[in-house]
């Protein structure tokens, strides 16, 4: 099996760093990390994806390897819409697959639903539609990403961890992830400095997101998806991905199977074997 090849891929708005998996003529498969992981996130599942697909996976703007957005900017996730728009327009390719876990399953389940005609098949890990809000709290929300935006430029340095070990055992604290795992994730995610490493995702991707939509929007949003779609989520269910909620969500989409795998949020990393057998399945529905 090929070893994964690094790519850097210059769009007007961003420089964004990449692995491709598999032989580049093959059907393409674009996937997209979860919230301040990186490409690493996919050392596992996308080597036993690549004997059907090739698979490129990005560091979304602000994370992994990828340039940063402009001082003052925000990080306002439907910008990562173009990014995925340009990026397969860098390749040429008129029509792709998607592969997202987390953040990266919010991009990819709702570009599947605006641009049906550019997605041919949608794989989904412990995602599908973006958080929502209530009523009640979108003011609150917005309040809250103003405050945290506006305070930027007065938050601590960034921590310095003296050795690689070091940023791994904070990472497997703080996502309950086994060394191995969080290894592929800090290995692309850190920077050198003088005394040790630093995070090199954009520290204002940690503040508050100013809008969330609604529920009933998001449901909305999801009856637009036309791929068939493979969603795979975690057993027990994550806290913020509660069973009735996500069942509610499939029943949205025309062309869904869902599997549950044990595991936790990053089972495609722990538990890789069982998530690519759910997403390589074939149905005759």
């Amino acid at each position: 099996m090929r070893s994964a090849e690094e790519l850097r891929i210059d769009l007007p708005a961003a420089t964004l760093a990449a692995k491709r998996w598999g032989d580049p003529s093959a059907p393409p498969l674009l996937a997209l990390h979860g919230w301040l992981d990186n490409a690493g996130s996919f050392d596992e599942l996308a080597p036993r994806l690549a004997a059907r697909w090739q698979v490129v996976a990005l560091d979304l703007r602000g994370h992994g390897r990828s340039s940063h957005i402009g001082a003052g900017a925000w990080y306002h996730y439907v910008d990562y819409f173009d990014d995925i728009g340009a990026v397969l327009g860098h390749f040429g390719w008129a029509r792709a697959d998607l592969l997202g876990h987390s953040l990266g399953g919010t991009l990819a389940s709702l570009f599947a639903a605006a641009y049906p005609e550019r997605v041919g098949e949608l794989l989904l890990v412990e995602a599908l539609g973006p958080l929502t809000t209530t009523l009640e709290d979108a003011l609150p929300q917005l309040r809250r990403a103003l405050d945290q935006h506006a305070a930027f430029a007065a938050r601590r340095p960034l921590r310095v961890f003296a050795t690689l070990d070091e940023a791994v055992a904070a990472r497997m604290m703080a996502n309950d992830l086994s060394d191995a795992a969080a290894r592929a994730i800090v290995a692309r995610g850190v920077q050198a400095v003088d005394g040790g490493y630093v995070w090199s995702s954009d520290p204002r991707l940690t503040l508050a997101s100013p809008q969330r939509y609604g529920e009933e929007q998001v449901r909305a949003m999801l009856r637009g998806i036309r791929a068939r779609t493979r969603l795979v989520l975690a057993d027990p269910s994550t806290s913020y991905l509660p069973t009735a909620m996500m069942d509610a969500r499939a029943a949205c989409v025309a062309d869904i199977r869902v599997t549950r795998v044990p595991g936790h949020h990053h089972l495609h990393l722990e538990n890789a074997a069982a998530v690519a057998d759910a997403l390589l399945v074939e149905t005759k529905d």
